[in-house]
C-alpha cells in the first residue's frame, strides 16, 4: 500500500513539475534601463523605462516603456514599439502582449510586414504561436503589384492567405474588383469573391458584375457566376458614344494571348441597335470579333438582330472595325427575315446555307449567301406596294441602299416568280419561307437593366471613384 501511494505521489511531483515547467515557458522575460515596482489595485507591477526588450522564445519586442503586470502574464506597450518573429515584424505605437496565449494588439495604428507585403490597419491582433494577424478598420495589404483595401482582414502567413470582410477592393496593374468578401492566396495569386463583385477594367472601359469569382491567377483564367453582367463603353468610327451589354449565367475569361471571353446560357446581349440571345458566346476583348453559338443541349438557334432585320443560324460570326459593325457571317440552317418599316406585315426573308452580310457607316451595304437559297422580296414602286418575287438558286447576291433591296443577282440554276399586288395584299403570311419564324426575345438596354438598378448606382459611385484617383495623379 506505501508502495503505490508513493508511486502515486511520485507522478504528481512530475505533473505539477510539468506544470510548472510549462507555465515558465508561458511567462515573458522583461529588461530595460530602469525598473519601478509598484503595487496597484492588489496587483504587482513593474514599469519598466528605456531600450526596453521583451523576450518569449521566438518571440522578441522593443519599446520605449513597458508597463508588466506580473500576475497576469500581460505588459503594455509604450512608444516606438517593434515586436519581431522570424521574417515578420509588427510596429505601433502603443499597443500590448499577453504572454499566456503569445498576442500582441492594438488599436493605435498597426503596421506589419514579413518582407513580401505590408499590412497595415487602425487596430489589430497578431498571434505569434498561430502566425495569423486579425486587422480591422482601414485595412490596407500591400505587395509588389497589388493593393487590398477591406474594413476586416485575417491573414495566415504559413499559408500566405487573406481573408477580407466588409467593402472589400483588389487592385492590381490592369484593374480593380470591389466584393463584399473574399479569399486571396498571395504567393498563387488565387482569389475567391463573393456578392456584390464588381470589376473593372478602365483601359478597356470595361466592367464586369456577378455574385461569386473564382480566379486562378497564375493560370489567366476566371470564372464568374451569379447573374454576371458585362458593360463596356465603346466610341464608335463616328466618334459617338456607343454601349456594349452582356448578360448570362456563366462568364469565362482566358486572359491569354487572345483576351477571350466565354459567356454561356441564357445569354443576351446588346449594343446599339444590334441585340442577341444564344446558348453561347465568345467575346474577344479587343473588341473585334463576336462568335455565338448553338449548343447541342440548345432548342434555338442563336438569333441577331439589327434595327428590323432578324438574323438566325447555328453559329453567327460578328466581327468589328473600329467598334464599327463592318461584317456578319451565319452558319449553318442560315436565315434572314426583315420587317418594312411601313407595312409592317410584310417581311422579306432569305435561307441559305450560309449568309454573309457587309455594313458600311450608313448601314447594311450586301449579302451574300450560298447553299439551296430561297427568298422572298416584297417590291415597292413610287413607295407603294408592287407585289413581291420569289426566288430559288445555288447562291445569290443582293445589294441595298438606304437599307432597301437595290439589286438581286442570283447564280447556278436560279428560278424567279412575280406574285402580283392583288395576289398579295392581306395574304402576306402564305409567302414565307420554310424557316420563317419570328422571335419576340429581343432584348433592349431597359430590360437588361430592369432588375439590376445597383449596378447603375454602382457605375455613377465607381466613376466617381476612378475620377478621383485621375485627378490625384495629375
Amino acid at each position: 500500500m506505501m508502495k503505490r501511494f508513493s508511486y502515486i505521489f511520485f507522478i504528481i511531483l512530475l505533473f505539477a513539475s510539468y506544470l510548472a515547467a510549462q507555465n515558465q515557458d508561458n511567462r515573458f522575460r522583461v529588461v530595460g534601463d530602469s525598473l519601478v515596482g509598484k503595487n496597484i489595485n492588489g496587483e504587482s507591477v513593474h514599469e519598466v523605462y528605456g531600450h526596453v526588450i521583451i523576450t518569449q522564445g521566438g518571440v522578441k519586442i522593443t519599446c520605449n516603456k513597458a508597463v508588466q503586470f506580473i500576475a497576469r502574464n500581460e505588459a503594455e506597450l509604450i512608444g516606438n514599439v517593434v515586436a519581431t518573429q522570424d521574417s515578420v515584424i509588427i510596429k505601433t505605437e502603443h499597443g500590448f502582449y499577453y504572454g499566456d496565449t503569445k498576442t500582441s494588439f492594438s488599436n493605435y495604428g498597426v503596421f506589419l510586414t514579413d518582407g513580401h507585403f505590408n499590412l497595415t490597419a487602425k487596430n489589430g491582433y497578431y498571434y505569434f504561436d498561430e502566425k495569423r494577424s486579425y486587422f480591422y478598420e482601414n485595412v490596407n495589404l500591400k505587395d509588389s503589384v497589388s493593393s487590398m483595401f477591406a474594413r476586416k482582414l485575417t491573414y495566415f502567413n504559413n499559408e500566405n492567405k487573406a481573408i477580407a470582410v466588409g467593402s472589400v477592393q483588389v487592385n492590381d496593374t490592369s484593374s480593380t474588383i470591389f466584393a463584399d468578401s473574399l479569399i486571396h492566396f498571395r504567393k498563387t495569386k488565387e482569389t475567391y469573391a463573393f456578392n456584390n463583385i464588381r470589376i473593372y477594367d478602365p483601359a478597356n472601359h470595361l466592367a464586369i458584375f456577378g455574385n461569386k469569382l473564382e480566379d486562378t491567377g497564375k493560370n489567366n483564367y476566371s470564372i464568374i457566376t451569379g447573374n454576371p453582367f458585362l458593360v463596356r463603353l465603346d466610341t464608335t468610327s463616328t466618334g459617338k458614344l456607343d454601349t456594349l451589354m452582356i448578360s448570362s449565367k456563366i462568364m469565362e475569361s482566358y486572359n491569354d494571348s487572345v483576351k477571350k471571353m466565354i459567356v454561356t446560357d441564357s445569354v443576351k446581349i446588346v449594343r446599339g441597335t444590334f441585340a442577341s440571345v444564344n446558348g453561347q458566346t465568345f467575346y474577344y476583348q479587343k473588341g473585334d470579333k463576336i462568335e455565338t453559338y448553338k449548343r447541342e443541349s440548345d432548342l434555338v438557334q442563336p438569333v441577331i438582330w439589327n434595327d428590323e432585320t432578324q438574323m438566325a443560324g447555328d453559329s453567327i460570326n460578328i466581327y468589328l472595325k473600329k467598334n464599327s459593325l463592318e461584317w456578319l457571317e451565319v452558319k449553318s440552317n442560315a436565315s434572314i427575315i426583315t420587317q418594312n418599316k411601313d407595312s409592317l406585315s410584310r417581311f422579306d426573308q432569305m435561307s441559305g446555307k450560309n449568309i454573309k452580310m457587309f455594313f458600311d457607316k450608313d448601314g447594311l451595304k450586301r449579302s451574300e449567301v450560298t447553299g439551296n437559297v430561297l427568298s422572298i422580296y416584297y417590291m415597292f414602286e413610287d413607295n407603294e406596294p408592287n407585289g413581291l418575287l420569289k426566288s430559288s438558286a445555288e447562291r445569290t447576291k443582293i445589294y441595298f441602299k438606304n437599307s432597301s433591296v437595290n439589286d438581286v443577282h442570283l447564280y447556278g440554276k436560279p428560278v424567279s416568280e412575280y406574285h402580283p399586288e392583288n395576289k398579295v395584299k392581306g395574304k402576306e403570311k402564305d409567302f414565307t419561307i420554310p424557316t420563317f419564324r419570328i422571335y419576340s426575345n429581343k432584348p433592349t438596354k431597359e430590360n437588361l437593366l430592369l432588375k439590376r438598378k445597383d449596378i447603375l448606382s454602382y457605375l455613377i459611385k465607381d466613376a466617381q471613384y476612378y475620377a478621383g484617383k485621375l485627378n490625384s495623379k495629375k
